[in-house]
């Protein structure tokens, strides 16, 4: 029996809570690798997180960054987050 994840997010705004320092990065793509949720997309030279809302706010992108191009911080509020299963 497969057994579903499901991602859902509190009410409220939670705020745009990563960016990328555009001029930190150099287009690596470690963030996209690292991303399981498919947050990050190429743009041009860089990447950038387009997929807010598959952000599971697991800051892996941040963790592997080695220029320092993610701008990663706790949603407004607290984590906006929960996970449930079913």
């Amino acid at each position: 029996m497969k057994v579903e994840m499901k991602v859902e997010y509190y009410p409220g705004e939670t705020g745009e809570f990563i960016k990328v320092i555009e001029d930190n990065c150099v287009g690596c793509g470690e963030c996209a690798k690292f991303c399981t949720r498919d947050v990050w997309q190429p743009d041009g030279a860089i990447f950038r997180p387009v997929n807010l809302k598959q952000c599971v706010e697991c800051g892996a992108c941040w963790n592997v960054c080695e220029y320092e191009a993610v701008d990663f911080s706790e949603p407004k509020g607290g984590t906006g987050v929960r996970f449930s299963y079913g």
